[in-house]
């Protein structure tokens, strides 16, 4: 996790380091021979709890690719998963995705957002997988596709899930979001990776009323109805909450005005400092990926 060192590499083999390589003799003991993992913390990325099994995923950036290897061992070799864990995408897949582009809104839906970080095609080859298998509870995927930009890195950093029938959300992806309803398609005569693919034309809250069976949805913009605040509270993740239990969240507390606004709705809103990690641009959710939850 936090990179080898020449010198470090010296004390573990002693002598025989010294017959590598000229570099090896005079090189300086600090230089790093296995460079440090920068976001460890943010463990939403590498890997993805979807339904029963999981996503290994496909880094967007080479600096980050290496953290997936972490999850790969873990379903490999740890007694707990160790040949129990069907994986839905894997890590030596060409295309991109990230798990904070992934939501389970139900056991039978999936959401997953089309962003800077993960391409349409890696969204393709999950859906036929999860469908391709007869255990799996989940038939519909939709493909929530938001603007390409660094502040808008994943689908949780501006859209989360806070309670049955509540959602933050950044005003800012209203207009511009496009939703894809992704099935298997019908007929007897239908290949194994044949996908059945239609945009949704309705609003954010009907599709979301519609494909988890709740009567009626509320999204709570982050900074309300002030669009600077918006902006300002978005980029130090605002909308990016983790969702403990129905109505519980946990949020940073630099961000008053979205915090305030939460609290009004009735959430429980337990705040933790973020110094630092709002530079990494990650938030609660990002912290955290739960490999179990209750119904």
């Amino acid at each position: 996790m936090e990179g080898i060192t020449l010198k470090e590499m010296q004390e573990q083999l002693g002598e025989a380091i010294k017959a590598y390589s000229l570099q090896d003799r005079i090189a300086p003991s600090d230089d790093l021979i296995v460079d440090p993992m920068p976001n460890l913390y943010f463990q939403r990325d590498p890997f993805a709890s979807v339904g029963t099994g999981a996503f290994v995923n496909r880094m967007h950036f080479p600096a980050r690719t290496r953290e997936t290897i972490y999850a790969d061992y873990i379903f490999r070799y740890h007694p707990d998963f160790a040949g129990n864990v069907k994986r839905y995408y894997d890590r030596d897949y060409h295309a991109t995705i990230e798990g904070g582009d992934v939501f389970n809104l139900t056991d039978t839906v999936l959401a997953i957002g089309i962003s800077e970080r993960t391409s349409p095609d890696a969204i393709e080859a999950a859906a036929r997988n999860l469908f391709n298998d007869p255990d799996c509870l989940i038939r519909t995927v939709l493909a929530f596709k938001i603007p390409e930009s660094r502040a808008f890195m994943h689908l949780d950093t501006v859209f989360t899930r806070i309670d049955v029938d509540k959602y933050t959300v950044h005003p800012a992806i209203i207009g511009p979001l496009e939703v894809y309803e992704i099935t298997p398609p019908d007929g007897e005569d239908r290949l194994p990776d044949d996908l059945h693919v239609r945009k949704l034309k309705d609003t954010l809250e009907h599709i979301l009323e519609k494909y988890t069976g709740v009567e009626k949805v509320e999204l709570i913009y982050c900074g309300g109805n002030d669009l600077i605040a918006a902006a300002r509270e978005q980029w130090s993740d605002g909308s990016n909450t983790l969702c403990i239990a129905p109505g519980v969240i946990i949020c940073y507390e630099r961000n008053d005005i979205t915090n305030a606004i939460l609290r009004e709705k009735g959430l429980k809103v337990i705040t933790m400092p973020s110094a630092e990690l709002s530079r990494g641009r990650g938030g609660p959710r990002c912290m955290s990926m739960p490999l179990w939850r209750e119904d």
